[in-house]
């Protein structure tokens, strides 16, 4: 650990210990993806989500999990957050999924007491262009962050990179700060944060076994967020729709290594023309 910003390095064997997790991850949001229908209640995910769980021999990152703000524990293993919600919307049976709906999925899993966290935004049928343009921005974003992680480098790399890329784009979309990325491994939320924002060359620097959560959140409006009377659910203060996407990462010698990407991460970094770095599935 560094004593500044006490950021955990993980050893090969706990980097292939969070590539379980990951796994497990990975394979949880796509069936959740393809789940995703008119109709379907955010209760039902939930319940899909804790079967893979159980069948993985995982638990949950998210259920239980106490906020530092002192709310109350976390209800359900999967936040589904739909629409003007941003992030920890809690699932229910009476939350219905609509056609139209831009949905933000995101889980979390432990294995051997190490987890993966990473989410994704689901298009329910055929949604407005606007709303697509944004999912498909706040992706890129994702994967831009991803792409400027390099070992020698610093976190804000990252944040940078983020935010390059959302103001690259056509239009203008909102930048959420009220939640950042962090760090994770033995905890779900470790030191550094990573904001999707930033100048480039500071922070603590990207080293061999440090792991980061990186997610972009963006808004079709401002970037001002408010807590619902739940506690949990984080909405746009102007009612605007917003999008998620997240994947757990590390930096390898060998070079990049997506933990939550059922395939590390190898396809898309391939298309970006980077060194795709497992250690070992």
């Amino acid at each position: 650990m560094t004593d500044r910003w006490k950021v955990e390095l993980k050893s090969v064997d706990q980097l292939r210990r969070m590539r379980l997790a990951g796994l497990v991850v990975a394979k949880a949001l796509a069936a959740m993806a393809e789940a995703c229908r008119p109709g379907l209640t955010t209760a039902e995910l939930d319940l899909l989500a804790t079967e893979i769980l159980a069948r993985h021999r995982a638990t949950s990152s998210f259920l239980g999990y106490a906020p530092d703000w002192g709310g109350q524990p976390y209800p359900g293993v999967v936040c589904v957050s739909i629409n003007q919600e941003v992030v920890h919307g809690l699932p229910s049976p009476e939350r219905v999924l609509a056609a139209g709906d831009l949905v933000s999925i995101d889980f979390g899993a432990v294995v051997d007491g190490w987890h993966g966290d990473a989410a994704l935004t689901v298009e329910v049928g055929p949604v407005s262009p606007a709303a697509a343009r944004l999912n498909q921005a706040t992706r890129q974003a994702l994967w831009a962050g991803l792409a400027a992680a390099r070992l020698g480098g610093r976190v804000s790399d990252i944040s940078a990179a983020v935010e390059r890329s959302v103001r690259s784009q056509p239009e203008r979309y909102g930048i959420v700060r009220d939640c950042t990325g962090h760090g994770i491994g033995s905890a779900m939320h470790q030191d550094p944060d990573v904001p999707n924002y930033g100048r480039p060359g500071r922070g603590p620097g990207v080293v061999e076994g440090l792991c980061l959560a990186i997610e972009p959140m963006l808004t079709l409006g401002s970037r001002r967020t408010t807590v619902l009377e739940d506690g949990w659910t984080l909405v746009t203060a102007d009612g605007s729709w917003s999008a998620h996407w997240e994947h757990t990462m590390t930096v390898t010698k060998h070079g990049l290594w997506v933990l939550t990407a059922l395939d590390g991460g190898e396809a898309e970094l391939n298309r970006l023309g980077l060194p795709f770095g497992p250690l070992s599935d």
